[in-house]
């Protein structure tokens, strides 16, 4: 490109996205610009707290360009593929050149890839993938009507965003049965692939108080059960483990995966789902003007808004290095955290690295209150801003 300042392209407006955009304008000397086709920015950390009251889904989404400093470039559009060789992005309505990629296109929801999980959700009142703003609120309505039998909750053998997310919302069910006073009439599941509820190594301090807490309120894991097909007419789950599970109300946790544009439309997946960087530059491994964040990087973490966020101080650091002819800062550690609600009023912390944990596992209100009360406002006030004192 001939541009007398350099221009970064940032794919995708959601967390990872719009922090680094705004961060990179403050830093650096360069046109900035967003490409997102939704103008609608979510907090998806609501998702699970909508169905109980605990937080209102119309109060926890803003305007994409509203979020995004005046300085900064948003355009909506839709992303076809990435030719990385030509540094150009296709778009429905055009194509973009650029100096600096960053990728933070998050993942693809695809509750398509079992069979019978769509006409479940729109066909009938007992299957609500969570995941998604529409079933999260319509749950809501479910479980104030829900008065006994199996609440089932699922998850898939593909990485997910915010993995406790799908714990959180079985442990907010038992305790909400037991407000309304049907928690004997009814039975609380969760099943997932593997082996462990939570996770081993730096999750394992977490895990143990999680089975302690399930074991003192009579909810059932059911491990090494990958979901298959769903039989809503029947209200069965069947496993390619050759098992099912019945339920009564169900809340899955739907198959997520790269998206087309990134998989299909481009090399930065070197043949897998998402866009392959250093687990700790985050610079892509041969294209190094790419760089990726949040749950499109291909890191050995949890993908939560919180990896993103400390994702994003490095990709800054390193998209100014890259400019500047520098070798990248290897900065991330692979932290996340996880805030693991157990039940109204408290929480546990979960933050661990790539190597161990970083938190003791410790329920508290405290937790709880910033959880719910406190990280919303300095996600929409502070972090999306691009500012974060904390690196």
């Amino acid at each position: 490109m001939t541009a007398t300042r350099p221009h970064v392209l940032v794919l995708g407006g959601g967390a990872g996205g719009t922090m680094t955009a705004n961060a990179l304008r403050r830093r650096i000397d360069a046109d900035v610009t967003v490409i997102d086709k939704n103008r609608t920015h979510s907090y998806q950390p609501a998702y699970y707290l909508i169905p109980f009251g605990y937080m209102d889904l119309d109060e926890q989404q803003r305007d994409t360009r509203e979020l995004l400093h005046d300085d900064v470039r948003f355009v909506r559009d839709e992303v076809l593929g990435v030719d990385p060789d030509e540094r150009t992005v296709s778009g429905r309505d055009g194509t973009y050149e650029y100096d600096v990629l960053v990728s933070a296109v998050g993942n693809d929801l695809r509750p398509d890839a079992v069979p019978g999980m769509v006409e479940g959700w729109n066909q009938t009142d007992s299957v609500y993938p969570f995941y998604h703003a529409s079933a999260a609120r319509a749950l809501g309505d479910a479980v104030d009507e829900f008065d006994g039998g199996r609440f089932l909750v699922t998850v898939p053998d593909t990485p997910i965003k915010c993995g406790g997310a799908p714990l959180k919302l079985t442990m907010l069910m038992e305790e909400y049965l037991g407000e309304r006073g049907v928690r004997e009439d009814a039975e609380v599941v969760m099943a997932k692939p593997g082996s462990e509820v939570f996770g081993t190594g730096p999750k394992a301090p977490y895990q143990e108080k999680i089975e302690e807490i399930w074991n003192d309120r009579d909810i059932t894991f059911v491990p090494d059960f990958t979901v298959s097909e769903v039989d809503y007419e029947s209200q069965t789950v069947h496993s390619a483990e050759g098992d099912a599970l019945e339920y009564d109300l169900y809340a899955p946790v739907p198959p997520q995966y790269g998206h087309e544009f990134v998989v299909e439309n481009s090399p930065l997946t070197d043949g897998g789902e998402y866009v392959s960087v250093d687990d700790n530059t985050l610079q892509h491994e041969t294209y190094p003007a790419v760089f990726a964040l949040g749950d499109n990087a291909d890191v050995p973490t949890s993908r939560t808004a919180s990896a993103a966020r400390k994702q994003s101080h490095v990709v800054v650091d390193n998209v100014e290095r890259y400019l500047d002819d520098r070798s990248p800062a290897p900065d991330y550690d692979g932290y996340t955290a996880c805030p693991i609600l157990v039940e109204k009023g408290k929480a546990m912390i979960a933050e661990f690295d790539y190597e161990s944990p970083v938190s003791a596992p410790v329920v508290s209100r405290l937790n709880w209150i910033l959880d719910v009360n406190v990280i919303p406002s300095l996600y929409w006030n502070v972090w999306m801003r691009g500012y974060d004192p904390v690196p």
